[in-house]
């Protein structure tokens, strides 16, 4: 007759698999967190190139005040969002709503795309500019939500860096084969 089993055996036996399968369901865990860690280090390591033209928009980020030529007054207000790979600049021009406009790297170049209080939104471009930059110049790429093709939009932002503290907007209309500019020079809110 053969050897019975006895129900310590068959306890021992069946808490061995259940350790072997606690020890696979550990080592398993283990390499998905390790994955994990990996994966989400990479993500947040730096770009390893910027454009020289976003790293001027950056001494921006801060509070300014300004007026237009023709005697509107203006804020604008800068902040570098998304892991500083973006800055977002938020603008109100007395009798208009508040808009927004991205800025962000591309390559050599840099990107916007402005939400305009006109319900479209230009995203213009840069040319590739030289080391010292005074002004930034960019031109339009397309238009989102266009109601028409000759509908007005903007087509082009100067940015011109007089110091630290004072730099200008020149901003450029475009409607029914038509341009006009308006120009806001801003000054840096000082923190009190």
């Amino acid at each position: 007759m053969g050897k019975r089993t006895t129900a310590n055996e068959v306890w021992s036996g069946a808490e061995h698999m259940r350790n072997i399968g606690g020890l696979w369901a550990v080592a398993l865990l283990t390499s998905v967190f390790i994955a994990g860690i990996n994966f989400a280090g990479s993500a947040t390591e730096p770009m390893s190139k910027t454009s020289p033209e976003f790293e001027k928009m950056k001494s921006l980020v801060g509070e300014w005040q300004g007026k237009s030529l023709d005697g509107k007054t203006a804020k604008v207000s800068y902040t570098l969002v998304s892991d500083n790979s973006a800055l977002m600049e938020k603008l109100s021009v007395a009798g208009e709503s508040e808009m927004v406009t991205m800025y962000h790297p591309d390559g050599d170049h840099l990107m916007m795309t402005h939400y305009c209080s006109a319900h479209n939104q230009p995203r213009m471009r840069s040319q590739k500019a030289s080391m010292e930059i005074k002004n930034i110049t960019l031109d339009l790429v397309d238009v989102t939500n266009l109601s028409a093709p000759d509908a007005g939009h903007m087509s082009r932002l100067v940015l011109t860096f007089v110091d630290q503290d004072h730099f200008t907007q020149e901003w450029t209309w475009s409607q029914k084969g038509k341009e006009s500019t308006v120009v806001i020079r801003f000054e840096r809110v000082k923190s009190s």
